[in-house]
């Protein structure tokens, strides 16, 4: 019997990323490769030239959200992604270019192949919600 947590549970995803350090190397490799892909020059755009404040808001964030240390919150208060993102006009593609920086970032990582793909699984949820989001509020402007 295997009584340890799956991912998704109490902090088993926190751990299996290695905790805040392991958060934080994803993070760098993330904005590393938003900053050298062609294909996420667009998205790129929308980020300040100095990435230092929003690699530790997403490093932060990204603890809480995977059952670690709700960083965030400490420290910038509370956040809906998708009406913080919805003030951009994000589309399909820029949410694919985000997921392609993502995933990009997460192959470079020394975690195991199950968790590889099972937090791109539910990166790709909010991924969408912020589009959605964006979508709504540019029909709301019509």
């Amino acid at each position: 019997m295997n009584d340890k947590p799956s991912y998704g549970e109490t902090d088993a995803s926190y751990q299996a990323a290695g905790g805040i350090e392991g958060i934080r190397q994803l993070v760098d490799d993330f904005y590393q490769v938003m900053d050298s892909w062609p294909e996420a020059e667009r998205i790129r755009s929308v980020h300040p030239a100095d990435l230092g404040p929003a690699r530790d808001k997403l490093s932060c964030f990204l603890s809480g959200w995977l059952g670690g240390p709700r960083l965030f919150q400490e420290k910038y208060g509370s956040i809906s992604i998708p009406a913080f993102h919805a003030r951009w006009p994000i589309d399909t593609a820029d949410a694919e270019a985000w997921m392609g920086c993502m995933q990009q970032a997460v192959e470079r990582q020394p975690w195991s192949p199950h968790f590889k793909a099972y937090l791109l699984r539910q990166l790709a949820v909010p991924a969408q919600r912020v589009v959605q989001a964006a979508q709504a509020r540019r029909a709301a402007q019509q």
